[in-house]
C-alpha cells in the first residue's frame, strides 16, 4: 500500500517503550535509592524522578528495530485511513464517527478489558474504545500461521478491528453480547462467529472505499490481506495447534468464510451488505 508522506492518525497511544503499560522507572532500587538521597538533601524527588523516566524511555526507545518502528508509522497511516473511510460512512447515514484510539505495546499491558498480552493477539476493547496491537504478532502470523505477510495484512488486521469498533458503534456487539447471556455456549459461539465475520466484511467496506478515495492499492495487497484472513481462520488455527478441527468451539469462522466476507466487502462497499447474522 502507498503510505509514505501520508497523513498519520493523531489517535496511536505508543506502550512500546513501557513495561506492563506503565514506565517502568529506571535503575530499579538504585533508582529508589537516588531518590531517598536527594531528599535527605532537600532536593525535590519529583525531578529526579522525571529524569529517570526520560532516560528510560530513551533507552527503550533506542533498542526498538527500525523494521517495527517502520510498521508503526505505517499502521499509524492506515488508522489515519480509516478514520477518513468510516467518517464518510457515518455521514452518509447520518450518524457521527467517534474515533478509537490505537494502542501499540510489547508483550503485555493494561487496558479497559483486563490485563493483554502478546500472545491474545489483536484485539479491540469495547469499555476504552482503543485498540491493542503487539506488532510482534505479525511475524508470528507470517512464521506460526502460514500468512504471506506484507504490510496489508497488517492493513486487515487493523481494518477488522475497527470493524468492531464500528460495531460498537452501530450496538450491534452490545446487542450480541446481551443475547448470549441466554443461550447455549454452542449457539453463543455461532453469534460470535457472526460478529467476527462481519467486522471482516467491514475490512473490505474500508479497503474498498479508501482504495477508491485515495488510490493506494499495489499490486498483492488484496492477497496479503486474504492471505492473512484464511491463516487466522477457526479452522486453521485449530488444526495447526490441537491436530484437529471442532466445528462446535469455532468462535472466528472457517479460514474460507473469513476470505469471503472481505471478498464481499472489498467488492461491495455497502455496509447493508453485511449481514452475517
Amino acid at each position: 500500500m502507498k503510505w509514505i508522506g501520508r497523513r498519520q492518525s493523531d489517535n496511536v497511544e505508543d506502550r512500546r517503550g513501557m513495561s506492563g503499560g506503565k514506565v517502568a522507572i529506571g535503575g530499579g532500587v538504585i533508582g529508589i535509592i537516588v531518590i531517598v538521597i536527594n531528599l535527605l538533601m532537600g532536593g525535590d524527588p519529583n525531578a529526579v524522578l522525571n529524569q529517570l523516566q526520560q532516560q528510560t524511555i530513551q533507552q527503550s526507545e533506542t533498542a526498538i528495530d527500525p523494521a517495527e518502528d517502520e510498521m508503526a508509522q505505517f499502521v499509524s497511516v492506515a488508522l489515519a485511513d480509516n478514520e477518513d473511510v468510516w467518517k464518510a460512512i457515518f455521514n452518509e447515514n447520518g450518524k457521527v464517527y467517534e474515533e478509537p484510539t490505537l494502542v501499540l505495546f510489547r508483550d503485555a499491558t493494561e487496558s479497559g478489558c483486563g490485563s493483554a498480552s502478546s500472545s491474545s493477539g489483536p484485539f479491540y476493547c469495547p469499555a476504552d474504545r482503543k485498540i491493542y496491537i503487539d506488532l510482534a504478532f505479525m511475524e508470528e502470523l507470517k512464521t506460526r500461521f502460514g500468512a504471506k505477510g506484507g504490510d496489508f495484512a497488517l492493513a486487515y488486521v487493523l481494518a477488522h478491528e475497527v470493524g468492531h469498533h464500528v460495531q460498537n458503534l452501530f450496538g450491534t456487539s452490545g446487542k450480541v453480547h446481551e443475547m448470549k447471556s441466554r443461550i447455549s455456549e454452542k449457539e453463543a459461539n455461532k453469534l460470535s462467529v457472526a460478529l467476527e465475520l462481519q467486522a471482516d466484511f467491514y475490512a473490505g467496506v474500508w479497503a474498498h472505499h479508501n482504495q477508491k478515495m485515495n488510490n493506494v492499492l499495489e499490486e498483492g495487497d488484496i492477497e496479503e490481506a486474504l492471505s492473512a484472513a484464511g491463516a487466522v481462520g477457526d479452522d486453521a488455527i485449530q488444526k495447526k495447534i490441537q491436530g484437529r478441527v471442532v466445528p462446535d468451539a469455532f468462535t472466528h469462522g472457517t479460514s474460507k468464510q473469513r476470505i469471503e466476507w472481505f471478498t464481499k466487502g472489498y467488492k461491495s462497499g455497502k455496509i447493508k451488505d453485511g449481514d452475517t447474522f
